[in-house]
């Protein structure tokens, strides 16, 4: 395979995003001292915000790309709903909007440090939905999807949604050719012959029955970075699962130890794409997916696309919080970003 790797025509592709739109809240502070009530620091808050997560930061990377971007998720009009709404529309995001008392998914993170560091997380709280979006909002929602204007769909699963509940616009969708890619948690929703899905290592073994962990997630066991053919099996597994499930292209992630690919002309691995020193892994999935998405939309080679995604989410793992990947860190990382690789003998 050639070693080329070269930034497509961002800037023409129409693509949607629909899933769960996550507003990801940082509170900023400063460390002070220890606690006379308990033996906890207390920290001095310095400012608060709202970041795209979830489906909006894979909405947030697309735009940031350049790609025409449309969120289709609930988000409902409570406090942390408008200010992520106001967001998005900074950052020029078209979205499907209905009304609902639905309440979005908060996590809260506190990031902290010294003057002049680089602030670290330091505890996260979570504020779940009430309820999922009920049918009503979500057949609003498949109503108003504009289906003769989008070149591509990424489908991004937190957990919140039904997917299921967009069925039969999947079925147009496929039927009228427009790419669908999946980056998925726990299950597949029934979508007959996606194009790509893009799971990470942690839930690809969930989805295939297990058996593929690496050694950080056995019990006891230690990630040294020695070969332990863990890509192999990836690959294996992956070409098995991805011609059972009638899938077009398998994109595993897997964090320090790069993505493995399986399509229909074989597998293909890359190695781990960044500096040393990670800061954040927030959101480099949601980064992966979208660049991956957006590539292959772009007419890019799967094993290109994956090593893509794979310098897309090396840059913003070294950024504090959930950011998307902007195009010109994206142009300068691909001049050191690792080139795929063939896997031999992979059944």
């Amino acid at each position: 395979m050639g070693d080329g790797l070269e930034l497509p025509a961002f800037d023409r592709l129409r693509i949607a995003v629909i899933g769960d739109a996550v507003a990801d809240r940082y509170v900023h502070a400063r460390p002070s001292r220890l606690s006379r009530e308990a033996p906890v620091p207390v920290f001095v808050e310095q400012g608060e915000e709202v970041r795209p997560g979830g489906a909006a930061n894979v909405a947030a990377n697309l735009a940031a790309l350049g790609c025409r971007t449309t969120l289709v998720a609930p988000i409902g009009g409570d406090q942390a709903g408008r200010a992520l709404a106001r967001d998005l529309a900074a950052r020029g995001i078209a979205r499907l909007a209905v009304e609902t008392d639905y309440r979005v998914p908060v996590k809260t993170r506190v990031l902290a440090s010294e003057p002049h560091r680089t602030p670290q997380q330091v505890l996260r709280v979570d504020r779940e939905p009430f309820a999922p979006p009920d049918a009503r909002t979500c057949e609003r929602l498949v109503e108003a999807f504009p289906i003769d204007a989008v070149d591509a769909v990424l489908y991004s699963d937190y957990g919140y949604l039904d997917l299921a509940a967009f069925g039969a616009l999947d079925e147009a969708l496929r039927a009228r050719g427009v790419l669908r890619v999946l980056d998925p948690r726990e299950e597949l929703p029934p979508f007959a012959e996606l194009d790509a899905v893009t799971p990470n290592l942690d839930d690809f073994a969930r989805l295939v029955g297990g058996g593929i962990e690496r050694p950080s997630m056995r019990s006891g066991g230690v990630d040294d970075g020695i070969d332990d053919g863990l890509e192999a099996r990836v690959a294996e597994r992956a070409r098995a699962w991805r011609a059972e499930r009638g899938l077009g292209t398998l994109l595993v992630t897997l964090g320090n130890r790069g993505m493995v690919l399986a399509h229909e002309g074989g597998a293909a691995r890359v190695a781990p794409s960044g500096r040393e020193g990670v800061v954040d892994v927030s959101g480099a999935g949601d980064t992966a997916a979208a660049v991956f998405a957006a590539s292959l939309a772009a007419d890019v080679a799967p094993h290109h696309a994956m090593a893509l995604a794979n310098a897309a989410s090396g840059e913003v793992v070294m950024k504090s919080g959930t950011v998307p990947i902007e195009l010109d860190a994206l142009r300068a990382a691909l001049v050191r970003a690792p080139r795929p690789q063939d896997l031999e003998g992979v059944a």
